[in-house]
C-alpha cells in the first residue's frame, strides 16, 4: 500500500509540475477553442482539476503532455457545448488588448487562422504552435495518424490560400 501511494503522489507531483512549467501553452490552447480570456481560464482550471482526479489514467510519463492537451480539449468542447459558446471571433474579442500575449506576431497569420475551420486549426495550433509530434496529435485529438496528416496537410494549403488572400487586399 505504500508503494502505490508513493507512486501516486509521484504522479502528482510530475503533473503539477508539468502544468507550472507549461500553463501558458496551456492556457493558449484553451483560448483557441473559445477565444475568450475567462472562458480559456475556466477550462485550464477544469482541467486541471480533471487531471489531478484522474491521475491514475495517465499510463506513463513520458505521455504527460499528450494527455493533458487531451484534457483540456474534452473540457473545451463540454463548456462549450454545457454553454452554447461558438468558437466564432467577433470584432470586439479580435481587437481585445486584454489578451496580449494571446495574439500572433503576425496578425495576417492570425486573420487566416480565424478562417480555417476548426479541425484544421486545432492541428496546426498542436503541430506548430504547441510543437506536438503527430503521435501526440493523434492522442489528444483520438484520431488515426493519417486522418491528422491529411488535416495538417490540407489545413496548410487552406491557410497559404488564405495568406495570399489576404496579402492581395
Amino acid at each position: 500500500m505504500k508503494i502505490y501511494n508513493l507512486l501516486d503522489k509521484k504522479k502528482e507531483k510530475l503533473i503539477k509540475q508539468y502544468i507550472v512549467d507549461n500553463k501558458d501553452s496551456l492556457y493558449r490552447f484553451a483560448y483557441s477553442y473559445t477565444r475568450n480570456q475567462n472562458d480559456a481560464l475556466d477550462i485550464v482550471h477544469d482541467a486541471i482539476c480533471k487531471a489531478l482526479t484522474n491521475k491514475d489514467s495517465l499510463k506513463s510519463e513520458d505521455k504527460i503532455k499528450p494527455w493533458i492537451y487531451q484534457i483540456i480539449s474534452n473540457c473545451a468542447i463540454d463548456y462549450m457545448r454545457k454553454n452554447n459558446k461558438y468558437t466564432e471571433m467577433t470584432d470586439e474579442i479580435q481587437n481585445d488588448s486584454m489578451v496580449g500575449f494571446d495574439e500572433y506576431e503576425n496578425f495576417d497569420l492570425q486573420r487566416a487562422m480565424q478562417l480555417l475551420p476548426e479541425k484544421y486549426k486545432r492541428v496546426i495550433i498542436l503541430r506548430y504552435f504547441e510543437d506536438m509530434k503527430i503521435s501526440e496529435i493523434t492522442e489528444v485529438l483520438g484520431e488515426n495518424e493519417s486522418t491528422i496528416k491529411t488535416r495538417l496537410y490540407t489545413g496548410l494549403s487552406k491557410l497559404k490560400i488564405e495568406l495570399t488572400k489576404i496579402e492581395e487586399v
